[in-house]
C-alpha cells in the first residue's frame, strides 16, 4: 500500500482479557483450523490450552476483519523462526502475544514490521536475569528508580525488547542485550550505535494493572497512529471496520 509521507501509518492493537477457564473454549474452537484444534488437544495444562485457543481465536478474528476472509478459512503458517504469516497476504504484518489472562494482537498493512509482547506485571526478575538481557545503561536506569517502580519497569523493558525481536522475526534467538533503549519525552527509543533509530517506534500499551504490553513498529513514515481496542472477559470482537 502506498502511504503519503504526510500521514502516519495505521496500526490496530487488540487486547482481550479472556476468562481463564474453559467456559468459552468450545465456542472459540470454531474459529480455529483443524491443525490448531489438534495442537490445542496436546496441551497438558488447562491454563496453557486456554491461552493458546484464546490467542488463535483472537488472531483469526482480527485478521478476518482486515482481509474480509472467514476466520477459519485463513491459512496461517510459521516460518523457520516460528513467526506466523498469512498465506497470500504478503502486505499484512501482524504479531500475537499471550500472557496469563491476556491476549494481544497487532496488525497493519502500512508498516514493514510489527511486533507485540505482553507479560504479567508481577513477574519476578532476578538480578542475574537482568544482567542477561539489559545493557549497562539500562541497568543503571533501573537502579535509579524507586524500589516500588523498579520491578514493573524491568518487566516493561523486557516486553519492549521481546516485541522488537518479534518484529525482526528472530525472537529470543537474538541476544536481548543487542537491543538497547533510552527514554525521551516519556517514550522508549531504540538506540543503535549510540544514536536513536528514528524508523523504529516503540510504545507501552495501556493494558491494566496486571499486565504490561509493548509494541514495536518499523516504518519509513512518521510515528504510527495506534488504535487500541480492549475486550473484557467473555466479550469478543465480532466485527469492526477493516483498514482501507
Amino acid at each position: 500500500m502506498q502511504q503519503s509521507e504526510n500521514q502516519p501509518a495505521a496500526i490496530d492493537v487488540v487486547l482481550w482479557k479472556y476468562p481463564k477457564n474453559d467456559s468459552g473454549e468450545k465456542r472459540w474452537m470454531q474459529w480455529l483450523s483443524p491443525n490448531e484444534r489438534e495442537r490445542a488437544a496436546t496441551y497438558r495444562f488447562e491454563r496453557d490450552r486456554t491461552s493458546f485457543i484464546a490467542g488463535r481465536c483472537l488472531l483469526r478474528q482480527v485478521l478476518s476483519a482486515h482481509t474480509e476472509t472467514q476466520p477459519d478459512k485463513l491459512l496461517l503458517q510459521a516460518d523457520a523462526n516460528g513467526k506466523l504469516t498469512a498465506e497470500g497476504r504478503d502486505g499484512l504484518q501482524f504479531s500475537l502475544s499471550n500472557a496469563d489472562g491476556l491476549v494481544a494482537v497487532a496488525v497493519t498493512s502500512e508498516c514493514e514490521r510489527v511486533g507485540i509482547d505482553c507479560e504479567r506485571a508481577d513477574a519476578e526478575i532476578e538480578a542475574a536475569a537482568l544482567e542477561s538481557y539489559c545493557s549497562l545503561d539500562e541497568r543503571y536506569w533501573l537502579d535509579q528508580l524507586p524500589p516500588g517502580e523498579r520491578s514493573r519497569a524491568a518487566v516493561a523493558l523486557w516486553a519492549l525488547k521481546e516485541s522488537h525481536l518479534k518484529a525482526l522475526g528472530v525472537g529470543l534467538r537474538e541476544d536481548p542485550r543487542s537491543v538497547a533503549f533510552s527514554w525521551q519525552d516519556g517514550f522508549p527509543v531504540l538506540v543503535q550505535s549510540g544514536e536513536p533509530d528514528r524508523q523504529w517506534h516503540h510504545r507501552l500499551i495501556e493494558s491494566g494493572s496486571q499486565h504490561v504490553a509493548a509494541l514495536a513498529v518499523h516504518s519509513q513514515f512518521r510515528a504510527p497512529s495506534i488504535h487500541v481496542l480492549t475486550f473484557q472477559d467473555d466479550s469478543m470482537p465480532s466485527e469492526w471496520p477493516a483498514r482501507s
